[in-house]
């Protein structure tokens, strides 16, 4: 990703808001309705959402903060009890972070995710 824009710095600072919120009310948010509540630009507005959610992911594990990314999910992806998980790319980030050393899918995936989630919820309520 290039460096960050006036706008996404805004975006992001706002999908930080919307995303603590989601944790305090311990609920996840799909990426599509995560785009809306923050009135998320188009074009291609789900691909610079996912972006975005990278680098917050990349702040928290600098920081060494819980993922607060983690509670954003895929419509697509779920867990064996269809439950949404993050797409492909949030556990192909976590494998270059050294995180998690697993497949982007199935039941290896969902438990990281599972892992991740219980993490986030507990420390950004």
């Amino acid at each position: 990703m290039s460096a960050p824009t006036d706008e996404d710095e805004t975006l992001t600072a706002a999908l930080r808001r919307e995303l603590a919120a989601c944790a305090k009310a311990g609920e996840t948010v799909t990426y599509q309705d995560l785009a809306w509540r923050v009135a998320f630009p188009g074009p291609h507005a789900i691909h610079r959402l996912t972006e975005l959610l990278e680098a917050l992911v990349r702040d928290d594990h600098a920081a060494g903060r819980p993922l607060l990314a983690a509670l954003a999910v895929s419509r697509a992806q779920k867990n064996a009890a269809g439950d949404g998980i993050p797409g492909r790319g949030f556990f192909q980030l976590l494998n270059e972070l050294g995180r998690y050393a697993g497949p982007d899918q199935g039941p290896e995936a969902a438990a990281c995710h599972a892992r991740e989630l219980q993490d986030a919820l507990v420390y950004w309520r």
